[in-house]
């Protein structure tokens, strides 16, 4: 066990995974010079510019390149920079690389990772603070991943580098210094599994990323209280724990789903259909979301703080709930 950083454990699965198979590589804006956040930092000194390739301004450029270098063999990781400039490349990701599989019959795999840094950091306003993953939940043919933890990015990435399928890989901006335990070995994460944060018994709150944490604070202040809340962090949403939700909100009998991501069509959404579908009878109390109002978000922190999700806010929701 060896504890790094966010950004550090990121980096050191792309080094071990590219040292472990000849055929990964890395391509992006600024990967030269060690990605925009650092990403990259000494990849270039050991791997050479034709493994960490710099790549002009044209994230359509990137993508559709790199989704034809997926086809023939390859395994690329495409770096985006922000979720928000990926959009550029949309039609080479959602419409090319998520159903070539489909369209071939099955003749071809795209292994692509896209790695789109997603949420708010550092007063970087609306177009370099959105969490859209979401979108890419939606679509058929993606693997979306949303680590919260330095173990589950070096984990998850890792994965994401071995599967055989599109995986769009989203990483919390404001998580990128968070240090933490991250095992050693080849240690990789399986898709589609929760990690239970903290058992509980009143309700259970599910959340994603770095909500995850703002989650967590929130549930130590409701255990000062008597409130017990079990904490579940998905991980990644498609393919998404739906058993490990399910059973934990059956013991709990409530759902308090919390998400950063404007709420409007959130994922949450779609985790709190499904507990509604599966688990009515079961249910205390209406379930609940939180999210951000659909709304831009703005360069000014006292405004950008009107739609961050806080602590407050959703010890506040459980107390609600419990109480109803």
């Amino acid at each position: 066990m060896a504890v790094m950083t966010y950004i550090d454990a990121s980096r050191q699965a792309v080094a071990e995974e590219m040292r472990r198979d000849p055929m990964v590589w890395a391509v992006g804006e600024d990967l030269g010079r060690g990605g925009v956040f650092g990403q990259y930092k000494g990849l270039v000194d050991e791997f050479g510019p034709d493994r960490i390739s710099d790549a002009p301004i044209s994230e359509s450029c990137i993508m559709g390149a790199a989704v034809g270098a997926a086809m023939t063999g390859t395994r690329p990781i495409v770096e985006m920079r922000f979720s928000d400039f990926a959009l550029c490349a949309v039609d080479e990701l959602v419409n090319q690389a998520a159903k070539a599989r489909y369209m071939f019959g099955g003749q071809t795999r795209v292994p692509l990772v896209v790695r789109e840094p997603i949420g708010m950091w550092r007063s970087s306003a609306a177009q370099h603070s959105q969490s859209l993953e979401a979108w890419y939940a939606h679509i058929p043919g993606l693997v979306v991943a949303v680590p919260s933890t330095p173990a589950d990015n070096r984990a998850l990435l890792k994965a994401a580098i071995r599967c055989d399928d599109p995986v769009v890989f989203m990483e919390h901006k404001n998580l990128w210094a968070l240090g933490g335990d991250v095992p050693d070995g080849d240690d990789v994460a399986e898709f589609g599994k929760a990690r239970a944060v903290r058992e509980g018994k009143d309700l259970t709150i599910v959340s994603w990323s770095a909500a995850v944490h703002t989650a967590t604070e929130a549930a130590t202040t409701l255990a000062g209280e008597g409130i017990e809340a079990e904490v579940l962090d998905l991980r990644t949403l498609w393919p998404w724990d739906k058993d490990a939700v399910l059973a934990s909100v059956e013991r709990t009998g409530r759902l308090l789903v919390v998400q950063e991501a404007v709420s409007v069509a959130g994922f949450g959404a779609e985790v709190a259909a499904t507990v509604a579908e599966n688990l009515h009878p079961a249910l205390k109390a209406p379930v609940k979301r939180l999210g951000a109002p659909r709304i831009p978000i703005s360069y000014a922190p006292v405004l950008e703080d009107q739609v961050r999700i806080t602590a407050d806010a959703i010890a506040a929701a459980a107390r609600g709930l419990v109480k109803t």
